[in-house]
């Protein structure tokens, strides 16, 4: 017998001053038994930094060659194809291909995956956006995971403020490109 995902509701008050987008959001998430509490996470900012018109959370499991998160125009067509993790360069070049931006946040060392994308031929690899999030505030937020929860959500020069009612959490977003940080 297959277990059944957990729905995560979340009420994030977005303001992102690099962006200008200051939004309140209502949203569910979905975590698969086998996807780490960090991987949520990863997931749940990625949807805040990224947010604007057109994007979408995919089916997941049930879609395995689709993005985690994708932007599509108003008539349909890709936009940003937005991955969360270390995915393989195979998936990274078929992304590359299908969409004309490709982003990936990584709860992980990217280290290895911004050398193997230069030495394993990824099409267009100087243009794929990597970003790690820091792992001591995912880490933080993790042990307050909750099937609902409520946060303000500040971003400004990379560094993330997540204000809760008790405690406010600080972590930065390091991007990378083509084999070097950014």
């Amino acid at each position: 017998m297959a277990l059944n995902a957990t729905i995560h509701s979340f009420e994030i008050t977005l303001n992102d001053a690099d962006r200008g987008v200051y939004q309140a959001l209502a949203f569910r998430a979905a975590r698969h038994p086998s996807e780490t509490p960090e991987f949520l996470l990863t997931r749940v900012l990625a949807y805040c930094l990224e947010f604007c018109e057109g994007l979408t959370f995919s089916k997941g499991l049930s879609e395995p060659d689709a993005p985690a998160l994708s932007i599509r125009d108003l008539t349909g067509a890709l936009k940003s194809w937005i991955d969360i993790g270390t995915p393989d360069t195979a998936r990274l070049h078929r992304a590359a291909k299908a969409a004309p931006r490709v982003a990936v946040y990584s709860h992980k060392d990217v280290g290895a995956l911004v050398l193997a994308l230069a030495a394993d031929g990824v099409h267009r690899a100087q243009e794929i956006e990597i970003y790690a999030l820091d792992r001591e505030l995912l880490a933080a937020l993790a042990v307050r995971l909750a099937k609902r929860m409520s946060f303000d959500l500040a971003v400004s020069e990379r560094t993330l403020y997540l204000t809760f009612d008790d405690q406010t959490l600080t972590g930065n977003v390091t991007p990378y490109r083509s084999g070097a940080a950014a």
